[in-house]
């Protein structure tokens, strides 16, 4: 069993990094965004000190639904999502690897450039710090909950449109609890409550959202 999950795995970071539109465009369109905030805005240090950390959170969110969005396709397309449901492992077991390899492929990058982006707009180290930790406790909750409606979309045509009316309104409250932390840090309060909190959130969805996803996918390919 473990050497089928190992192959899964490798097979699947292999393909995603073969595929380099699969996390080159996700890292591209973050450092766009970002690069724009200030000329939309104001390049006034003070300013983007303290709205910087919002912006990098919303880039990173909207990255993460480019990228998530064709997670199942291309297993779709090639039959290769008909061979999942009858393999030996459990179909929720599969998805929380494929999904873990897409995490690994799409959002570890954007988070490693955190601290670079705030070096480069002056933060605080421990503003740097609470940014890097939430974006690394909220990111699998976004890819989770993003494949999630992929899942319930997935078979019908022209579903971008009906995957952000989806996906926009359960995110929200890991983005609002992802600025928070931030701005308690700066605002010099404890990040504990918060922190823990997005914590519990991404634990739940660990838990619970591998099993509805697989479910989801096996109510589709019967209909």
């Amino acid at each position: 069993m473990l050497s089928r999950i190992k192959f899964i795995f490798y097979t699947d970071l292999l393909l995603l990094w073969r595929r380099s539109q699969e996390w080159l465009y996700p890292i591209a369109f973050f450092l766009i965004i970002i690069s724009l905030f200030p000329l939309a805005f104001t390049p006034d240090p003070q300013f983007l000190q303290k709205y910087i950390p919002g912006c990098i959170w919303i880039a990173a969110l909207l990255a993460s639904l480019l990228s998530i969005e064709n997670v199942f396709l291309t297993d779709m397309e090639d039959g290769h999502l008909e061979q999942l449901l009858l393999s030996e492992l459990p179909l929720s077991l599969i998805v929380f690897i494929k999904l873990s390899a897409q995490w690994i492929v799409t959002e570890l990058p954007l988070i490693l450039l955190t601290p670079l982006l705030g070096l480069v707009f002056h933060l605080s180290p421990y503003t740097i710090l609470s940014l890097f930790l939430s974006l690394l406790v909220g990111t699998p909750i976004l890819t989770l909950i993003g494949s999630l409606c992929v899942a319930f979309t997935l078979g019908l045509r022209q579903h971008g449109v009906l995957l952000g009316l989806l996906i926009f309104p359960l995110i929200t409250p890991v983005l609002i609890f992802g600025v928070n932390i931030v701005q308690q840090t700066q605002a010099g309060l404890s990040i504990t409550g918060p922190l823990a909190f997005l914590s519990g959130l991404c634990m739940l969805a660990i838990t619970v959202l591998p099993g509805t996803i697989a479910a989801t996918m096996r109510v589709g390919m019967d209909d």
